[in-house]
């Protein structure tokens, strides 16, 4: 059986847009869709709303399983096997420990929300 993901990201970030373009066209991971949350307001609210907050992580859909932040991070970067891209290749060896996403992820969160702010673009997607 084969599973069908789902990425979502910011598409405003400049971070999570360059890594959502990466997994799309050089990470050999098949049965993926990408998707911009700020351009599916509705899947996002409905997500926020069941606890999975975009401006806290990317989400990651796999069938019926939801991951979040560091885990959506951690689990898809484990299905990535030969990339076509060096710095593609670099960010699945690291977050594809467990531990090391974990201690590095609020750094992403962070850095997202920085470039965010400096662009004078809301973090939130939902209005909390």
């Amino acid at each position: 059986m084969t599973s069908n993901y789902t990425f979502i990201y910011d598409g405003e970030c400049p971070f999570c847009n360059h890594f959502a373009e990466l997994l799309e066209l050089k990470s050999k991971i098949n049965n993926i869709e990408i998707l911009d949350g700020r351009k599916n307001l509705t899947l996002i609210k409905s997500l926020f709303n069941k606890g999975y907050d975009l401006d806290k992580g990317a989400i990651l859909l796999k069938d019926k399983d939801i991951f979040h932040g560091a885990e959506a991070i951690n689990t898809i970067c484990k299905k990535i096997n030969n990339p076509s891209s060096s710095l593609l290749f670099l960010l699945s060896r690291v977050f594809n420990s467990n531990k090391r996403t974990k201690v590095l992820f609020p750094i992403l969160v962070g850095a997202r929300r920085f470039a965010l702010i400096s662009k004078g673009i809301p973090t939130s997607l939902v209005e909390k």
